[in-house]
């Protein structure tokens, strides 16, 4: 335990990974100059990232995102982890009001609606799987908040993401890495953020285990302590995709039912509709003797094929709008680690360019369901290099 000081008063924190969190006072009197946004959701990650900096010295605020309604998006409603609803906003503004620094709320529904709900449901459209959290850290996260924050004088954001960021001199650019508690990372998640974007943020749990920030923010009496969190798409809370899709275009089922279920060229039966499916999925395909999966997703001829667990394994991947984070591009082939999804494990991969600014990655073991909307993220150990959306599965 180390003693550190808040606004003049002692406190206790966590020597949390082996780091010592007392810093020198000249340190915390340089930190106050400069302002750090806390983009706060409601739950405990964000508020100990407060918490965090507060301790460092820097003058904090607090940005809540009100990002859509539930009478647009349908489904179960507002629940106690849902990070856009007003007990959200209520849990951040009582964190703010207990640690003394403002907090505000920020209207940027227009712009979440346009970058992230129409995309999600463009990409089911074209049959393929789209990963929303992708685009919203990019765009919505670490664009439209981040300009939020400067307009209220921040020189900084701060995020409760497991996940670290650094000056790279050699390289001059900011290098994003895994955080340092692996159930928890989330670089897979950021691998599209800018290299702008990145110099102005700050990642204060990406030292930490999630263990140690409940136990954190229990010490400091936080409301939101033992909060639970939300595995599903924000916007979807049921996690039910195809009520989603059929509200929000009323005749689309009609349009997509009874297209072809296709196995070795064959019709073997019929679906439900191509943009209620993706790759590697078991369920509404019928029944063929033995276990049989999703390999294969056409929408422009809604035709979707089946195929053996063997056959969802492939090793080379094409991928596009690609983000370039930890270098600048590379000439020739580079030895990497790759994750095709989010709780994917790094696989030792060649890394080369791919025509139109693309990549392609090329595994030296197959991977199972690779998933054209998802995204690829290439690493060097820990440090994210690029990152880009799979479009082509190959052999």
């Amino acid at each position: 335990m180390n003693g550190l000081y808040q606004r003049g008063h002692p406190v206790s924190i966590f020597d949390h990974g082996g780091i010592v969190l007392y810093l020198r006072e000249e340190m915390k009197t340089e930190n106050k100059n400069i302002t750090v946004a806390v983009g706060m959701s409601g739950g405990v990650d964000s508020s100990v990232a407060a918490v965090l900096l507060i301790n460092e010295g820097f003058n904090v605020i607090g940005i809540t995102m009100k990002t859509y309604d539930y009478m647009e998006v349908g489904g179960a409603g507002p629940n106690e982890s849902s990070c856009c609803d007003l007990r959200a906003v209520m849990d951040a503004h009582a964190v703010a009001e207990k640690l003394g620094f403002p907090h505000f709320v920020v209207n940027l529904r227009e712009e979440f609606r346009t970058a992230v709900i129409d995309n999600f449901a463009d990409e089911y459209l074209k049959g393929r799987t789209p990963n929303p959290c992708v685009i919203c850290n990019r765009k919505i996260k670490f664009g439209a908040l981040l300009e939020k924050a400067q307009e209220h004088g921040a020189q900084y954001i701060a995020t409760g993401h497991y996940a670290r960021v650094r000056f790279d001199q050699n390289r001059n650019r900011h290098i994003l890495s895994t955080g340092k508690y692996a159930e928890k990372d989330q670089s897979y998640a950021l691998w599209a953020v800018t290299q702008e974007a990145l110099g102005r943020t700050k990642f204060p749990l990406g030292e930490m285990t999630k263990p140690e920030v409940r136990d954190l923010a229990e010490q400091y009496g936080l409301i939101n302590a033992r909060k639970h969190e939300s595995y599903e798409i924000c916007f979807v809370p049921d996690d039910h995709y195809e009520r989603f899709l059929n509200e929000r275009y009323p005749d689309l089922k009609s349009k997509v039912a009874g297209g072809a279920l296709i196995q070795e060229g064959k019709v073997v039966g019929q679906h439900l509709g191509y943009p209620y499916y993706t790759i590697g999925q078991r369920r509404n395909i019928g029944a063929h003797g033995k276990k049989m999966y999703v390999t294969e997703i056409d929408s422009k001829t809604n035709t979707i094929k089946i195929g053996t667990d063997e056959q969802l394994h492939h090793r080379t991947l094409i991928a596009g709008q690609v983000n370039w984070s930890g270098i600048e591009g590379i000439d020739n082939s580079l030895h990497v680690q790759a994750r095709v999804r989010y709780k994917d494990t790094g696989t030792d991969a060649l890394l080369s360019s791919a025509e139109d600014g693309k990549i392609k990655v090329i595994f030296d073991q197959s991977k199972r369901a690779i998933t054209p909307g998802q995204s690829v993220v290439v690493y060097d150990g820990d440090d994210v290099l690029c990152g880009g959306v799979i479009e082509q599965v190959l052999d």
